[in-house]
């Protein structure tokens, strides 16, 4: 019978929010106050919100109450792309290009089918790539301190990818993953989606708090530690280097595996030589292409200690078996040629110019991130709700992120992640301009 009548209560509630009676930000009775309204007891009004919670419905905030959500807003673990409605500026997602890249492309087919060796393009790559390309990768790498022999490099489809690579080859089910409590979303999808253990991590100063690792440690066995030293996403810290030997040093001590993800970290110079250079035999360096060249090219790679290159190739080999040869040489062409350090330097001289546009746009905002990223965190005035400004400025024409889907705690901060690395400066500073006016009021 009390499954019943929770379930009848739930429905009734859902019905109010579906009408619109219940309007998105609207604050429900406490449980005593559901008990005392509907004579339930204490577990049975439990059931009712906790039901409510699963289906999306409404969300519990500790020291807050129960709020309906607005479910207009697409939900999940911040990875799916939804398309925008016509003429919308899109701040969710960054897709960084400069003006000539297309002709970049172009010249880089060009090149290509002028090559003397087409057929090879016709033929599947080894698990990791050609050596000839892994030799590449690794001159790269030098750009962000890290020196390797190619046969410590392997290439994929994409840090996201890289990633789920790492995972997959080096993790269990049910191990524990640390992570920062605010987090990259892809590495949350990993963990639910292999049924990681996540422990998150506070954060001071948008750092990883290295006293909470440890005493975590102490406590459990931890498995890795997923970490963005460089270039933190959203919070745009960078580590400094007395932080990072110390990571390496608990590393040691406590028998843990670094995944360093350093996607954005060609944005940040100068920095700090990478965790892998303090911990090169217990880290996995994971990076791409996707934001120094252009997210369409797919091409990402890893750094790792050679006793784990057997099993990240195996992952590899029973994923995606490969990754696509006339990508590869593309990417690798550029890499050659010194294209690619070119759009680096260009792309930190854009995010710089962003940055400083961004920050006169949203004058009077508590904003935090590095000078030279392609990405705000706003956070917002305690009487406001994410779910609500953001749904506001979707009917604005503004998308933007919530920092629910970075939280890998149960509640999330109320604040905004602004990607602000692919629309047009002038359409930038007007969508800069309604995300403010949603804020402050003016």
């Amino acid at each position: 019978m009390t499954r019943i009548r929770y379930k009848e209560i739930a429905d009734e509630i859902a019905a109010r929010i579906g009408s619109g009676a219940l309007r998105p930000g609207a604050q429900l009775p406490t449980i005593r106050a559901l008990m005392r309204q509907h004579r339930i007891a204490l577990a049975t009004a439990s059931r009712v919100y906790a039901e409510l919670e699963a289906v999306g419905l409404v969300a519990g905030e500790t020291g807050r109450g129960t709020f309906v959500r607005d479910t207009s807003l697409p939900r999940g673990l911040g990875l799916e792309q939804h398309p925008a409605r016509d003429g919308a500026v899109d701040l969710s997602f960054n897709y960084p290009t400069l003006p000539g890249q297309a002709e970049m492309l172009r010249d880089g087919l060009r090149a290509l089918a002028g090559g003397g060796d087409l057929d090879a393009l016709l033929h599947s790559a080894p698990q990791g790539g050609r050596p000839h390309e892994r030799h590449s990768v690794a001159r790269h790498l030098r750009n962000r301190g890290i020196r390797v022999p190619a046969a410590q490099v392997l290439i994929v489809n994409g840090a996201q990818q890289g990633l789920s690579t790492t995972v997959l080859g080096l993790l269990k089910p049910g191990q524990v993953l640390a992570v920062d409590a605010l987090t990259y979303p892809g590495m949350k999808a990993l963990a639910q989606l292999f049924r990681f253990d996540l422990e998150a991590l506070p954060q001071r100063d948008g750092q990883t708090c290295l006293d909470a690792l440890e005493a975590l440690c102490k406590r459990r066995p931890v498995r890795a530690l997923y970490t963005m030293p460089t270039l933190h996403n959203p919070l745009g810290a960078v580590m400094p280097a007395a932080g990072r030997r110390r990571l390496a040093e608990l590393a040691e001590r406590h028998d843990f595996l670094i995944i360093e993800d350093g996607a954005y970290a060609f944005l940040a110079e100068p920095a700090p030589p990478p965790v892998f250079t303090f911990a090169p035999r217990r880290t996995v360096y994971v990076s791409g292409l996707s934001k120094s060249v252009a997210s369409g090219l797919r091409f990402g790679f890893l750094a790792a200690p050679a006793a784990l290159m057997p099993a990240l190739e195996r992952a590899i080999r029973v994923s995606t078996w490969n990754t696509p040869s006339l990508t590869v040489a593309l990417a690798c062409a550029w890499i050659e040629s010194g294209a690619v350090d070119e759009l680096e330097e260009r792309k930190r001289a854009d995010a710089r110019l962003r940055q400083k546009l961004a920050r006169k746009a949203l004058r009077g905002c508590a904003l935090t991130s590095h000078p030279s990223s392609y990405y705000l965190w706003l956070e917002l005035p305690e009487e406001l709700r994410a779910d609500r400004v953001a749904a506001e400025l979707a009917r604005q024409g503004v998308m933007v992120a919530t920092a629910e889907a970075f939280a890998a705690t149960a509640a999330a901060p109320h604040a905004l992640r602004l990607a602000i690395g692919s629309i047009a400066p002038a359409a930038l500073e007007a969508a800069l301009a309604k995300v403010r006016a949603a804020v402050l009021g003016r």
